[in-house]
């Protein structure tokens, strides 16, 4: 007799997955989420497109559940704030206010062909057919690299590795990365903070060239040469929820 049966059987029950929709009480808000329920080992949480998914295995209770995300409340209020500000891209015109290295400033449009910081103004040269948003943008990214080389420079030299290549990218939520090549990638959308946050981001990839993971030595690693991580770490979050969404 056959045994295809028993094996799709099997591949059936391994695959099995049961969807239904929660609600749970953090910090006094009521935030809904979807519950997947699999042979999966732990319980995970993500923001989706549709919101708070959460991931969680069969045996798993729904106190457990609701105290994981309770325990996670902070990020998950952050990272729903962060999700529904994407839904809203900020529109910029003349006079929008912006924040440029952590000061806040408005957008004016350049009387000469050139962009230029001016006082508490950002003053943008738009070329024809752009808008405020295409050119700020431009305006981050061009001033994004060098500042970006000279931290990176500043922090690999007290960490005694080598200054790595840089790759600016477009993240909207990662601001760095290192890859196994030593190759560092970094958001130009720092340029909205203060360079004492930037220089955190900064370390905390760098010591990625000697601790590839997040385990105790690599935050002593970032420790040894940024010792406020933690609160740069946090801050950073809390500005992320603030930020415009320009494409």
């Amino acid at each position: 007799m056959s045994k295809l049966p028993e094996i799709f059987l099997r591949r059936a029950l391994r695959h099995r997955r049961e969807e239904s929709r929660g609600q749970v009480h953090i910090q006094g808000k009521s935030v809904d989420y979807c519950l997947t329920r699999s042979n999966r080992r732990g319980i995970s949480l993500r923001i989706a497109e549709q919101g708070l998914r959460v991931g969680a295995p069969f045996n798993a209770s729904a106190q457990q559940i609701e105290a994981m995300l309770r325990q996670n409340g902070d990020w998950v209020l952050q990272k729903l704030a962060l999700w529904q500000t994407r839904e809203r891209a900020a529109k910029l015109t003349e006079g929008s206010e912006i924040f440029w290295l952590g000061a806040a400033c408005r957008l004016r449009r350049a009387a000469s062909g050139k962009s230029r910081l001016c006082d508490d103004a950002l003053e943008l040269h738009l070329a024809d057919g752009q808008d405020f948003a295409e050119a700020f943008i431009r305006f981050c990214k061009r001033r994004a690299r060098p500042l970006f080389l000279e931290r990176l420079a500043h922090y690999a030299a007290r960490l005694g590795v080598p200054v790595p290549s840089l790759v600016l990218s477009s993240a909207k939520t990662r601001w760095g990365s290192c890859n196994a090549k030593g190759e560092i990638r970094l958001s130009w959308r720092l340029m909205h903070f203060p360079v004492t946050l930037i220089d955190y981001v900064v370390a905390h990839e760098l010591a990625h060239l000697k601790e590839m993971n997040h385990s105790p030595l690599f935050w002593a690693t970032v420790e040894r040469v940024y010792p406020d991580w933690q609160r740069a770490k946090s801050e950073i979050r809390r500005l992320a929820a603030t930020l415009p969404q320009l494409d």
